[in-house]
């Protein structure tokens, strides 16, 4: 199946098909089907007859092989057993990834809630506490199929894909080039700065629209995105605003982390250039998945004019901000 092929494979996926592949795992559905929020893959709550709803999802053609998503199945079975609240897959007929004519599926439990506030600094503790402990589990072993956050695999192939595509208007590809070099030469300064950071197996994308939270109760879901990179990766998208309001949202994070795992401060050193990958990274993704009917629908505004003056533009601010000195952080005294 070509990019195009995979790009629009959903379009076979009908109503029918999601309810007999829950059935055929033993489930007995109600007829009840909600299209949750995803563009990547295709997720949907789904009733099931005198019990709780589960949720289906069936994974982009193409994008990860068989072996990439038995690993994340199995590092958040890993996680589960560890009683550390985190969405896993059900295990049925022996497995948890499973097939139904063209497409791979998985079934997971259903979670109610809300995106965490982050300006509740005691859920930011609690959230640095439940990072630590996946990194803990995340540093026993290493994965083999799943990609490295990298800033050739993020910054230097998003800016190549971009460029080849042809997405970018052409009185604005100068400006782009240069801004992308500028940006991934300071990239490389922060991690020069940040030393040798130890690596393990993240959740990769953990952000507030991935954290659930309802009353007391707080779950983490949406491993598709886990890979191998350094233990910030997962604490920086809970900071927001301006420096000042940044500076106490780390320190809770990093109080609840360090109440179970060392954290590198050098790793500090990362988090702009780490924003700055993302940025990259996000725009090639839009274009990749640009035939998709889904994703012109969800981001109109993504390919024009206005959208690349914003890019080059937020490039350029995320250069003067790792010109600057990382957040700092009191490590905490023994």
């Amino acid at each position: 199946m070509n990019a195009a092929e995979d790009t629009l494979a959903y379009q076979d996926l009908s109503p029918d098909d999601i309810l007999s592949s829950v059935e055929s795992l033993g489930f007995r559905c109600d007829g009840r089907l909600l299209t949750l929020n995803s563009y990547e893959n295709r997720v949907y709550r789904v009733g099931i007859e005198g019990g709780a709803p589960v949720v289906p999802k069936f994974y982009r053609p193409g994008r990860w092989s068989d072996a990439a998503i038995q690993e994340e199945h199995d590092f958040t079975l890993e996680l589960a057993t560890e009683e550390i609240p985190v969405a896993a897959p059900f295990d049925r007929d022996g497995g948890t990834l499973h097939h139904r004519g063209a497409f791979r599926f998985a079934v997971y439990p259903c979670f109610g809630g809300r995106a965490p506030e982050l300006d509740d600094l005691q859920l930011l503790r609690q959230l640095g506490r439940f990072v630590a402990r996946i990194h803990l589990c995340g540093q026993r072993a290493s994965f083999q199929h799943r990609p490295h956050l990298s800033i050739h695999h993020y910054g230097e192939r998003s800016r190549a894909y971009l460029l080849d595509a042809g997405f970018i208007p052409e009185d604005i590809r100068p400006a782009y080039e240069s801004v992308c070099e500028a940006a991934l030469d300071r990239v490389e300064r922060c991690y020069e700065r940040a030393g040798d950071p130890r690596e393990l197996r993240l959740h990769g994308d953990f952000h507030p629209g991935n954290v659930l939270v309802l009353d007391e109760i707080l779950h983490i879901v949406d491993f598709d995105d886990t890979c191998t990179g350094p233990a910030v990766q997962d604490l920086w998208m809970f900071l927001s605003g301006d420096r000042r309001e940044q500076t106490p949202q780390l320190a809770e994070l990093l109080a609840g982390y360090t109440e179970f795992r060392e954290f590198d401060g050098a790793e500090l050193n990362l988090i702009e250039a780490l924003r700055t990958l993302r940025i990259m990274h996000y725009a090639a993704w839009l274009a990749r998945r640009w035939e998709d009917p889904a994703f012109q629908v969800a981001f109109p505004w993504f390919g024009g004019r206005r959208y690349w003056d914003e890019h080059v533009l937020a490039l350029r601010e995320q250069i003067a901000l790792m010109d600057e000195e990382p957040l700092r952080w009191a490590t905490p005294r023994a």
